[in-house]
């Protein structure tokens, strides 16, 4: 197998990555062909599955515009997988030019590629960690050059959580990251379910079995179980909602209104909290 040149040394390009999965569902091209053959696995049980990362995106770059309006310019995200076009960084500081982002992620890749895409950006950080361990993230140099954890930061956790199985206590790592945040903080999150999705559960659970089978298991909970990633956060209306009608403004094209007619879009979960 032909190692691209953008391929970081010592990854093993024969194991597919949920990142690089992702990043082929956009349409991005850093992605090997392992990648693409679980991806079109899984999109043989759900062929929607593109059209949910694309609102998974539109809702990000929605939260973001309004965590900059609201006078949050400090952004940790977790699980931020490989830069593609209207990233994080690019919308806050087209919002703010005094925003300031972290990405972490625990894929080489992903980690590789952002520290390229944003060498000589200024008020940006990326931390090779894992959300695991909440720990590690908090006390990387990266996170205290660029952040001030004493000021609000948005902490994203956007298609994250459903790669961390209950024995890895996902409740116990966000309740840690929520203590290290100041008042006035955000915590801005999606999380995949069975609920929504325009497919029976027998039908959808063809995908969730494509991920076991490459050692990512995709946890599917409940609107009730995702609720409770948000304890010590008041939910921002609309509350948790389907991501294209958290807060839609119609300037994202189909992805971005609730007006959708894509029944794959408001699959899964979508909401935004405040640390009081």
């Amino acid at each position: 197998m032909e190692r691209p040149a953008w391929a970081p040394p010592g990854i093993d390009i024969s194991m597919p990555s949920v990142s690089r999965i992702y990043d082929y569902y956009l349409g991005g091209s850093h992605n090997f062909e392992v990648d693409r053959q679980a991806a079109r696995r899984a999109m043989e049980f759900m062929p929607g599955l593109p059209k949910i990362m694309q609102a998974n995106r539109a809702f990000m770059r929605r939260a973001v515009r309004y965590a900059v309006a609201g006078g949050v310019t400090q952004f940790l995200d977790i699980g931020s997988g490989i830069p593609t076009f209207g990233n994080v960084h690019e919308i806050a500081q087209a919002a703010s030019p005094e925003a300031r982002v972290v990405y972490v992620d625990h894929d080489p890749v992903a980690v590789a590629h952002s520290q390229a895409v944003l060498a000589g950006t200024e008020r940006t950080g990326v931390v090779a960690a894992d959300l695991r361990k909440p720990r590690e993230i908090l006390a990387a140099p990266e996170v205290a050059r660029v952040l001030d954890l004493s000021r609000p930061v948005a902490l994203l956790l956007v298609a994250v959580l459903h790669f961390l199985e209950d024995a890895d206590d996902p409740y116990a790592a966000v309740a840690e990251l929520r203590e290290s945040l100041a008042p006035g903080s955000l915590l801005i999150l999606t999380h995949a379910s069975y609920e929504g999705i325009p497919l029976s559960e027998e039908d959808a659970a063809g995908t969730v079995e494509v991920y076991r089978d490459i050692r990512n298991p995709l946890v599917m909970r409940s609107g009730e179980q995702i609720e409770g990633f948000f304890d010590g956060f008041e939910l921002i209306e609309p509350g948790l909602v389907a991501m294209p009608n958290w807060r839609p403004d119609g300037s994202e094209g189909a992805a971005g209104g609730a007006a959708d007619e894509d029944p794959y879009a408001f699959s899964g979960f979508a909401g935004v909290g405040r640390k009081a």
